[in-house]
């Protein structure tokens, strides 16, 4: 079977990892765990992953600081899979763009679903951000920075106005069309706004 791409999963419950990654094995992704946020960072910037799944209450480093060194550092984009929904929560979740947030309890079958569409938005988000219109395909999503700016802008516009992926990459590059610019330009000022916004 061709490999897929490569996923970073993160949790510190070894069975819920064990189980992540063994169930995205035999979906047909290369896998690579950690149980913590330090190993997690570490092993993002070694292996680059295409995706990462991380959990978001962990001793030491969360889930949270992790995404956020993903998006600033290594522009990867991110997904979380947490027992929590409460509000503050899916504030933080919105405001780092995580491109899906998975609530716990989950069985592997709903969650490969959700990687899946995961890759297939990231390749729609390069094809947008390039201009063209081409229909989202199912595959390896590229490391490129664009790709993962303008998937976690997508992100933060389906929280915000509770859209779905393929409406939230229109809307994203309809307002590159009228702002002239391209849509990774305005899936960066997106997301510095959603920043500073966060950070105030």
């Amino acid at each position: 079977m061709a490999k897929k791409g490569t996923i970073l999963v993160v949790d510190d419950n070894r069975l819920v990892l064990a189980t992540l990654t063994d169930g995205l094995a035999q979906a047909g992704y290369d896998v690579i765990d950690a149980d913590n946020g330090d190993d997690a960072i570490l092993l993002a910037r070694q292996h680059r992953p295409d995706l990462a799944l991380l959990d978001i209450r962990m001793e030491g480093k969360s889930g949270f600081d992790v995404a956020q060194y993903l998006r600033t550092q290594c522009r990867m984009p991110f997904m979380f899979l947490s027992a929590f929904c409460d509000e503050e929560t899916v504030a933080q979740v919105e405001a780092l763009g995580a491109v899906a947030y998975l609530v716990k309890p989950l069985d592997i079958r709903q969650i490969v679903p959700a990687v899946e569409t995961a890759f297939a938005d990231l390749e729609a988000g390069r094809a947008a951000a390039a201009g063209e219109h081409a229909q989202p395909r199912r595959g390896m999503a590229s490391n490129d920075p664009l790709d993962a700016s303008v998937a976690m802008a997508a992100g933060v516009l389906m929280h915000r106005h509770s859209l779905k992926r393929g409406e939230a990459l229109e809307r994203l590059r309809r307002l590159a069309a009228a702002d002239g610019c391209s849509a990774h330009e305005q899936a960066e000022l997106l997301l510095a706004a959603v920043e500073r916004l966060a950070g105030s």
